[in-house]
């Protein structure tokens, strides 16, 4: 009988030693939270770049429950928008396990959400100043009424939101195909500035800048040439010319060109930039 009690005192006192959600003191050698002993500049840090990624098998319990509360996971991340408090947590729980069971760094882009699958990627608002961040969600939290999300150290700071400790936020999650395909048209826009003096084949004009991005998008894809927008103004308004180049070789000119019109850009010709 006094075996069968000390085992389940050793039984015990593990559960407590492993107890996952960030609000028990037994894990952490720390008792009061802080930051790094020294200011640290985090404006280098880049934002969590979201992609597919399978759930974790860890932290995605469809219901758990802590301090005698449940709490129920999410399917899908699809469409999820919420305002309300963001805290920060940092050194204290800095090297040890999230919910998933990743090691959090506080100076990472990352958060601790209730309810949203791990990981999940989503942008957070602080809505005081306006400043945006991309946070990967891999841990569970905060536990605490009124606040949605726990940020990392390094995602506070680039929110602003340090000194007060937290903050009223707008968190949105994230489709990590959608928004890779956002940057894609977004980097041929900028390809702007790139453009050298030269022969151009314009494929069109557009008064939507979009329009134009789409296009160039699409036949950055099909092309070896490289595609642009470029902006012009005239006295009936800006429009968008979409154009493939540069170009030297007449042979090359007119296969490009017979390609496009098989793609239904008609009346594809050659302009010279500037």
């Amino acid at each position: 009988m006094k075996f069968i009690i000390l085992s389940l005192s050793v039984i015990a006192l593990l559960l407590s030693g492993c107890a996952s959600n960030k609000n028990g003191s037994s894990r952490y050698s720390i008792k009061n939270d802080h930051g790094p002993s020294s200011p640290v500049d985090v404006s280098k840090i880049p934002d969590a770049v979201p992609k597919v990624e399978p759930r974790s098998r860890g932290g995605n319990k469809s219901l758990y429950e802590v301090f005698g509360k449940q709490y129920a996971v999410l399917d899908a991340s699809d469409g999820y928008r919420e305002r309300g408090g963001a805290s920060w947590y940092g050194n204290k729980f800095h090297g040890h396990l999230t919910s998933n069971g990743e090691t959090y760094d506080m100076y990472e882009m990352s958060a601790a959400h209730k309810s949203l699958p791990l990981p999940t990627y989503v942008k957070v608002t602080n809505l005081a100043n306006g400043r945006q961040v991309i946070v990967r969600v891999n841990d569970r939290g905060p536990f605490h009424s009124g606040r949605i999300i726990d940020l990392s150290y390094a995602a506070a700071s680039k929110l602003g939101m340090l000194q007060h400790g937290t903050a009223r936020v707008e968190v949105e999650a994230i489709n990590p195909i959608t928004w890779n395909a956002s940057q894609t048209v977004i980097a041929v826009g900028q390809q702007n500035s790139a453009l050298t003096a030269g022969s151009y084949l314009q494929v069109g004009a557009y008064s939507a800048e979009v329009s134009a991005n789409r296009v160039a998008n699409q036949l950055g894809d099909d092309f070896i040439m490289s595609a642009y927008v470029n902006n012009v103004e005239r006295e009936s308004g800006k429009f968008y010319r979409v154009l493939l180049g540069p170009v030297s070789d007449r042979f090359e000119v007119d296969n490009v060109i017979e390609q496009l019109t098989q793609r239904g850009f008609m009346g594809a010709h050659l302009v010279d930039f500037p």
